[in-house]
């Protein structure tokens, strides 16, 4: 009965990320013109909440691995 490090980081960046990737949806286009023009807050947690569903991911196939 091992806690699986993926579980809880996964958790954090797929959060982290989710919220990053609204606040892209939400906020007023004009900010990212210094950008030029790319919703930097919206591709990075997109990013980051792919990463944590990776490893979460990662976490379920190790462990359906070790119970079958």
């Amino acid at each position: 009965m091992s806690l699986d490090l993926r579980v809880p980081i996964g958790l954090l960046f797929a959060a982290l990320g989710a919220l990053l990737a609204v606040y892209g949806l939400v906020s007023d286009p004009a900010i990212y013109q210094v950008s030029l023009g790319i919703n930097v807050n919206l591709w990075w947690g997109l990013v980051l909440a792919g990463f944590g569903l990776l490893m979460l991911g990662s976490a379920w196939l190790t462990a359906r691995r070790r119970a079958g």
